[in-house]
């Protein structure tokens, strides 16, 4: 094995780095800029039972170190997603890959990823904890222990591909939450997802984005997500893909010390759209660099 492998739930990454779902779309625009084949994997668009158009635009704000976006998980749902969107993707991926999925009720969950489960080139699924739960008042399934160790059991009994389970940050405890979703059969957790933003227009007088508030992510958010890898990485006996404001090979080693198996690259795709290659082709002089053989041998090295 090289010096960049990893092990992630029983699955061998050439490397840890993997592209975050939602900048990377079903990964074929990005096969016309480099081969895609060099990344450990990545996670695709997220994925819902049903079509979603999506929010009002504008989606988008800019921020200092980072943007703030409520695109609202846009995406052809999920019959699409295996009849035309991942027969493109296998053209130019030929590796298992991630599939991120979102839902509405614990019912939306479970039928997107038995839909998604007999398809052989997903590996892993990553399920995202917080859409709003429109079935228990709005709330978000990941900002309570119970409403997520729920949804992870409901997958659980209709997948036995390795389940990540991808947290909020907007939460008081987030250790309680990754504990119960440990407990509920999940095979690894899945943060940051992004901070709640909001600009304003000074002219305006008048929110910047539709929504009024969105996903707050970027280089600024970087501190907060090593702070949660680690708290987390410390408090479960499952791997942590860490995720929130990675924009270098340095900062994927600080994540890894915190406790991160993989790390996942999110923003940084749409500044520049070679960041992952480039992430990786500096990672082995970074090594150098702290006198580091192997990425696997630093993980949660930070006590």
């Amino acid at each position: 094995m090289g010096r960049l492998n990893v092990n992630l739930c029983g699955i061998e990454l050439d490397n840890p780095i993997i592209p975050a779902s939602g900048t990377f779309g079903f990964g074929y625009e990005f096969a016309e800029l480099y081969d895609i084949n060099c990344l450990g994997t990545f996670s695709f668009k997220g994925t819902t039972r049903d079509p979603r158009f999506g929010n009002p635009t504008p989606r988008i704000a800019e921020c200092t170190a980072g943007m703030i976006n409520a695109v609202g998980l846009q995406n052809p749902g999920v019959e699409k997603v295996i009849a035309e969107e991942l027969p493109k993707m296998r053209q130019v991926f030929h590796k298992s890959v991630m599939a991120n999925v979102s839902g509405f009720s614990v019912e939306d969950y479970a039928y997107t990823v038995e839909k998604l489960n007999a398809c052989p080139e997903i590996g892993w699924f990553e399920v995202n904890v917080s859409c709003p739960n429109v079935h228990g008042g709005g709330m978000s399934f990941g900002t309570s222990p119970a409403a997520a160790a729920e949804v992870t059991r409901a997958v659980r009994r209709v997948t036995d591909k390795p389940l990540l389970i991808k947290l909020s940050p907007n939460v008081t405890d987030i250790v309680a939450i990754a504990k119960a979703c440990e407990d509920a059969g999940a095979d690894g957790i899945s943060l940051i997802n992004t901070l709640l933003g909001m600009r304003i227009d000074l002219r305006t007088k008048r929110p910047v984005i539709a929504n009024k508030m969105g996903g707050f992510s970027g280089s600024a958010i970087f501190p907060v997500a090593v702070r949660m890898v680690y708290q987390v990485a410390n408090a479960v006996k499952i791997p942590v893909v860490g995720m929130g404001g990675v924009t270098t090979a340095e900062d994927v080693i600080e994540m890894m010390l915190a406790g991160a198996t993989a790390v996942q690259v999110g923003a940084a795709n749409l500044v520049n759209p070679y960041a992952c290659r480039d992430i990786i082709r500096d990672l082995p002089a970074v090594m150098d660099k702290y006198g580091i053989e192997t990425l696997k041998s630093i993980i949660g090295g930070c006590k």
